[in-house]
Parts: C-alpha cells; structure tokens; sequence
C-alpha cells in the first residue's frame, strides 16, 4: 500500500530492514528484531544503546560506520570473537539477506570484515549498496560547519558514495597511493621513478575523486532548487573549495590529470619537509552557505546550522532516492531534542513524503507523539529492545 501511493505521488521505491539480529556488537550479546517499514522511534535513557542500533544499521553499507570506529571497539568488551550483524532487507528488487561482520576472522576483530548476500561472499562492501542506501544524521555532525575541513571532506564523500558506488574504492586508492608516497619521499634517496608512478596514479584517481564530487554538488544544487521556499529548513548553497574539483568542467580530465602530477611531482621537497602531501583532492573543502540570510554556514547560529544541516541532508536523501531508484534508509540521532515543535512535524512530514524507512532516537517519546499511530516505538535499555 505504502509504495502504491508513492508511485502515485513519484516517490521512489522503500527500502526497509526487516529484521534486524545483532551479535556480541557494543552492548548487545544478542539480539533480534522485527522492524516495522517506516518511522522506528527507539527511546530510552542515555547509554541504553540506541546509537549502538543506529551504528549496527550504517555498517550494512561500505566504510566504518557512522561512529567511525575500529572493529575491535564495536565487538562487545571481553569478546574475541568479532561481531556479527544481520538483516533482512525488502526493496524493490525484492528480499535479500545481508550479513556483514568480523566474527571468524583471522587476527580477531581487526581482522577485517567480511560481507555475506544471500548467503554468499560479496566481493566488496560496495556491493551492498544495489539492494540498500544508507544516509545518517548525528548530534556529533552539529560542528560540521565549524569543524576541521577533513570532517566536510568525509560527510561530502558519503554523499558522493550513496549515488556512485565506486567512490568508495576511488578513495581508497588515492589514500594508499598518497601513504606510500609520503613514506617513499622520507627515504635518504627516494627512486625518483617510483615516485613518478606514484604520483601518476594519484593524479588520475584524484582527478576522477575531484569529478564524482562536483556532480554530486551540481546534482545536489539543483535538488535544493526544486524544494519549496519557507520551509522551516533553510536552503543552503554549496561550493567546494579545491583547485582541481573548481577546474572541473573547464579542462579536460588529462588535462587536468598532468596539472596534478606536475604540482605533485614540483612539491616532492616541500613534503617532504612537512612530512605530508600538500597538494591533492585530500585538502578541498565544503562551502556552505546559509541563503535567506546570505551568510556563511560557520557563521550562523546553533539552531541555524542544524537546521542548515538537517535541510541538506533531507535534500540529499531525496536526491538518493531519484538516483539510485529506490529510497534510503535514514537514521537520525537525537534529531528531535534540538528541534522545535513546527520543526518536528515539517520534517515528519517530509519523511513521509521521502517514503523511507527512518530510525529515529531519543530520551523522551513525547518528542515523537505526532508519530503515535503511524510509526513503531521500542523502549532500548541495557542492551534489549522491547515495543514501548
């Protein structure tokens, strides 16, 4: 019923998790859970283990996780063996299973984490991503305006990656590069045609990593655009900040391609001496700025910046959901304590609207009760989930 009437309103496709099994991850040594398909409201006390759900979901896609942390942090304190998540997933390719965790691994948890699909080894993360999309919001991203320019660089990376799969691996590949060139130019003599090597494959993935992110910013742009004006989260204009991802559009890709090697290849003693790589897609930035008020993102106020922040990311999750065919899977933590009330319900609204299935947490239900009949409430405390 629910995607019939998206159809009829051109919403894409919903995503949601079915079930949802948990084992030896953070405070929960077990635990399964059946999952309604659209607002999941998970309330309780501070430490009960919302979060650690919210983080459970974000590692059914590519990367470490909306907290960013190690494998061994995630596996539950005392335990060696790893940690294992599973779902069951219904879209509109139908029923998959997903399986994703590092329990068996050699080395324990850091050994790496495995990916199951329908019971069979996927050949990278990235291939979760046909069947689910993953987009999250989370109190420690409120700085991201004010913050250091690496956390801009990362939220814009997952964006870019929750509409083109391979930029994960685009970024990898440059990280790796750029590691090795970094160790190679603190040799007393470096071989000068290693580093030639090194720094044509830097250019040729930086290039490729500068164009994924200037689509995004020029796909994006024109999903703000298309939003309605006076909504209570503010439309935003947005640039990056690079000199090759500003190039873009302007040069050819080998162009711009011998434009990075040759900036590489003429600051070897420069990095050397600082120890790092000063010249690469690695030091862009995100521009936001703030457009009613004409002002930038770091300079407004608390309130503005989240909802700011809030209004961007519910124009990329639309923006998702026309791309890749299907709606994201949304987890949005603590989203409703800094919101006011005209607040809470425009963006329930426009939940509704995005037709996904979205994990919402807080302390307190009353700040969800314009959910109560329409969304599925679970009480979390010390590691189990009971309906609320």
């Amino acid at each position: 019923m629910a995607d019939r009437e998206a159809k009829d309103r051109n919403a894409p496709p919903r995503v949601h998790l079915r079930r949802l099994s948990l084992t030896n991850f953070r405070n929960y040594r077990a635990l399964s859970v059946d999952l309604g398909p659209a607002a999941i409201v998970l309330t309780g006390d501070n430490g009960a283990g919302k979060t650690n759900l919210l983080e459970a979901v974000s590692l059914l896609s590519p990367g470490r996780g909306l907290r960013r942390a190690s494998y061994g942090e995630i596996a539950s304190n005392g335990t060696q063996d790893g940690f294992a998540i599973h779902t069951a997933v219904d879209g509109p390719q139908g029923e998959c299973e997903i399986g994703t965790g590092t329990m068996g691994q050699p080395g324990g948890p850091e050994g790496g984490r495995r990916v199951r699909i329908n019971g069979a080894p996927a050949k990278s993360a990235e291939d979760m991503l046909e069947w689910l999309r993953v987009v999250w919001l989370t109190p420690a991203m409120d700085a991201l305006f004010t913050g250091p320019a690496g956390d801009r660089r990362r939220f814009l990376d997952r964006l870019v990656l929750a509409i083109d799969p391979a930029h994960g691996k685009r970024a990898l590949d440059y990280e790796k590069a750029m590691r090795g060139r970094n160790r190679l130019l603190q040799e007393e003599r470096p071989d000068g045609s290693w580093l030639d090597a090194i720094e044509t494959q830097m250019a040729e993935t930086g290039v490729a990593i500068a164009a994924a992110r200037a689509e995004l910013v020029k796909l994006l742009r024109g999903m703000i655009e298309r939003l309605p004006s006076g909504s209570p989260f503010p439309k935003s204009d947005i640039a990056i900040a690079g000199l090759i991802e500003q190039a873009i559009g302007d040069m050819a890709a080998v162009d711009l391609e011998e434009r990075l090697r040759k900036a590489l290849r003429d600051g070897r003693v420069r990095d050397r001496a600082a120890g790092r790589t000063l010249e690469g897609p690695h030091r862009s930035d995100l521009i936001v700025r703030h457009r009613p008020k004409d002002m930038p993102a770091e300079l407004c106020s608390t309130g503005e910046q989240k909802a700011l922040l809030v209004g961007l990311v519910l124009a990329h999750a639309r923006l998702t959901g026309e791309l890749a065919g299907m709606a994201p899977v949304l987890l949005l933590d603590e989203i409703a304590a800094h919101l006011d009330q005209q607040r809470r319900r425009a963006l329930f609204a426009i939940l509704e609207e995005l037709n996904c299935q979205a994990f919402m947490t807080g302390t307190e239900p009353s700040l969800f009760s314009a959910l109560e009949g329409s969304a599925q409430f679970l009480a979390v405390a010390g590691g189990t989930i009971a309906s609320a």
